[in-house]
């Protein structure tokens, strides 16, 4: 039988957040894959963890992964962990993990510590629904593929989540003002750390503060989605610039009656449909 893998999550900064079942199972496991085992090493002798560790990281995550996979095969079970938080998120575990999938290797999630979730409960913005981009793509890396998720985000209703790195950090903030306006967020920084800091502040204001201050720590961004509201108000602005034949068309264009177009036109506009009725009699 095949070994079992286990995404164990660590800690993003505070170690008395590792759980005991995950430290009793990187005990136990034959091997625990680590995205950096320097880093990971501190972690182990912590917690008198002496299981065997080997690389698993950006770079050789497909290699390193068919070599994981054949080890899992022969009955091993290994246990994979990031430099810090849930694997496989914003990390090349994704990859493994889908290689798992394919051969029908048993995957198992230990849960633990998110970056994602831990700053989304602090933001004070709507939790019921929300989004999550990890990193932007970069500027030098891929501007188009950068411009699109922006435009996409400007459209959003949920909550939404970034991950930004400290030098990179006023470049994306003058990007989502650009494209999504000044809107709420909260920077989230040194999250479970003895200096926890989150800002609940504006897009714009964020901008004026990092003009005479320099970013520090690792960054999670929690933005405030586009209301409804505002939604609604474009879409009948852009109803006023319309005649009514044409916005009967675009209904009707759709495969929809001429009786539910009119409630639909009405809806759009703020009117009753006797209204619209009436506008097409004449």
């Amino acid at each position: 039988m095949s070994g079992i893998l286990y995404l164990c999550a660590t800690p993003i900064g505070n170690l008395g957040d590792m759980s005991p079942r995950i430290v009793e199972t990187l005990k136990e496991a034959d091997l625990i894959a680590a995205e950096d085992t320097r880093n990971s090493i501190k972690l182990l002798n912590h917690f008198g963890i002496e299981t065997p560790m080997t690389s698993y990281h950006e770079y050789n995550k497909i290699d390193k992964g068919h070599t994981l996979i054949a080890k899992l095969k022969e009955g091993l079970n290994i246990a994979l962990i990031t430099d810090a938080g849930t694997p496989a998120i914003s990390d090349p575990g994704e990859a493994v993990v889908q290689m798992c999938i394919k051969e029908g290797i048993t995957v198992t999630s230990l849960p633990g510590p998110a970056a994602l979730i831990v700053a989304l409960t602090l933001s004070g913005l709507p939790t019921r629904r929300f989004c999550f981009e990890s990193f932007l793509p970069s500027e030098k890396a891929d501007k188009k593929e950068r411009r699109r998720i922006l435009e996409e985000l400007s459209e959003e209703s949920r909550t939404i989540i970034l991950y930004e790195a400290p030098h990179h950090l006023k470049g994306t903030l003058t990007d989502l003002s650009t494209a999504l306006g000044d809107r709420k967020i909260a920077l989230c920084r040194e999250l479970t750390k003895k200096f926890e800091e989150v800002d609940h502040t504006t897009i714009d204001s964020a901008i004026r503060y990092y003009e005479t201050n320099e970013p520090r720590g690792e960054y999670v961004l929690v933005i405030e989605g586009r209301s409804f509201e505002e939604k609604d108000a474009e879409m009948r602005k852009s109803f006023e610039n319309m005649s009514i034949e044409e916005h009967m068309a675009l209904y009707e264009d759709r495969g929809i009656d001429r009786k539910e177009a009119m409630k639909l036109v009405a809806k759009d506009r703020g009117v009753s449909k006797r209204d619209i009725y009436n506008s097409l009699l004449t």
